[in-house]
């Protein structure tokens, strides 16, 4: 998985995945092993912890559906992109944000999170 764009649906993909086992697979393939997320919420380094952060995230929006919200914007090895959470089966999102990617060797290695 080498393509920015690519890389960035994946990752508001493993937002949804509430499989325990499944979430921490895809985590292993889509991070670097120190990988670097932050957001208002919290500051986490490593693929635990961010699994950990998504599993609470899940908790305290039950049903809730993370899609892109539009288009990822790319150059180099980094991208920005817009997100959403909402009901599952659309309708207006309890949450919109904007996220930063950088991607080492295929994996997303630093991310930031901004909340609208």
């Amino acid at each position: 998985m080498s393509d920015v764009t690519t890389v960035a649906k994946k990752y508001i993909e493993t937002w949804n995945i509430t499989d325990a086992e499944e979430r921490r697979r895809v985590i292993g393939e889509l991070f670097t092993e120190d990988t670097e997320y932050a957001d208002p919420n919290t500051h986490v380094t490593g693929r635990a912890a961010l699994d950990a952060y998504i599993a609470e995230t899940q908790r305290q929006i039950p049903g809730g559906v993370f899609t892109l919200a539009g288009e990822v914007s790319t150059h180099h090895d980094f991208g920005r992109f817009t997100w959403q959470v909402g009901p599952a089966g659309g309708g207006a999102p309890f949450a919109v944000g904007y996220d930063f990617i950088a991607v080492e060797g295929g994996r997303v290695s630093r991310l930031y999170g901004f909340f609208s």
